[in-house]
């Protein structure tokens, strides 16, 4: 059951672009039907999202050049949180959240081309995820406690895996921790979705559609992720958890292109090349 919680923030979009070799925040807002970048941000949103927003000439987002929408210290995800992808993959449901990393230097933006390490590693697979920007220093939150004041907003991740070298090493440092390997955007929004209720996640592969979830079914729900994580760790503003992918990952090569769609949220499109 979605907690009845009174949002932190109100509803907002916005993304992180680059105008005049500087790297930008921006609101984005639907103008004609069309989303927009209207007014530039003074500061971080996780910094405060009252910052003050100063008016540009509007520029469609898909014209932009985006960057990753967030800026994390850390990127902390949940592996096999849909039993379906558990199965496919030959691995049992696990009885607890299973918590790996991701470095903030795998960070890649919406447009960015993902890099296969080709001299390494030779099956690559995409998995389309919801992720969660936090927006309140948390630590050590007690059973009971709310959690949506924790949470600035909602973005799409792509989780881009090396699957061999995951099967490997037997952990999942390297297989997930290449440059361009977390494609993040193309924007953050603050309201307006509900994982408890429901949130679609898809990814498609040169247009076709490979996976088709539900936040419904993740094995663990979102509050409980974040007090478990809380548990180990201090999540700081902008810290960026990615939630689990659904079934259907499957492997990618060079001239493909990658599209994530969470519902409320938007398509993070990126294409890949070998390196």
């Amino acid at each position: 059951m979605s907690p009845k919680l009174k949002p932190q923030y109100h509803a907002m979009k916005y993304c992180r672009f680059e105008l005049a070799d500087s790297a930008l925040y921006g609101l984005v807002e639907t103008v004609g039907g069309q989303e927009m970048i209207t007014h530039t941000l003074d500061e971080a949103p996780e910094i405060g999202i009252t910052t003050r927003a100063r008016y540009m000439t509007p520029l469609a987002l898909q014209e932009a050049t985006l960057l990753p929408a967030v800026c994390p210290s850390k990127i902390v995800c949940v592996g096999r949180n849909y039993r379906e992808h558990a199965a496919e993959l030959g691995n049992a449901v696990p009885l607890e959240p299973l918590l790996f990393f991701k470095p903030p230097s795998s960070l890649l933006g919406h447009g960015g081309t993902i890099l296969r390490p080709t001299a390494i590693a030779q099956r690559t697979d995409y998995e389309g995820e919801l992720g969660v920007v936090i927006g309140k220093k948390c630590h050590k939150l007690a059973d009971d406690e709310d959690v949506r004041p924790y949470i600035l907003g909602y973005t799409c991740v792509n989780d881009f895996t090396a699957r061999d070298l995951q099967n490997k090493d037997g952990q999942w440092t390297r297989a997930k921790g290449f440059d361009t390997f977390c494609p993040v955007g193309p924007l953050v929004t603050t309201g307006g979705i509900d994982p408890w209720q429901g949130v679609s996640v898809e990814t498609y592969v040169n247009g076709e559609v490979r996976q088709s979830g539900n936040t419904r079914d993740f094995i663990f729900p979102l509050d409980l992720i974040i007090r478990y994580i809380s548990q180990v760790m201090t999540l700081e503003p902008g810290d960026l958890i990615a939630t689990g992918t659904p079934s259907g990952v499957g492997p990618v090569v060079a001239g493909d292109v990658i599209e994530v769609r969470v519902e409320g949220v938007g398509r993070l499109r990126n294409s890949v090349a070998d390196q």
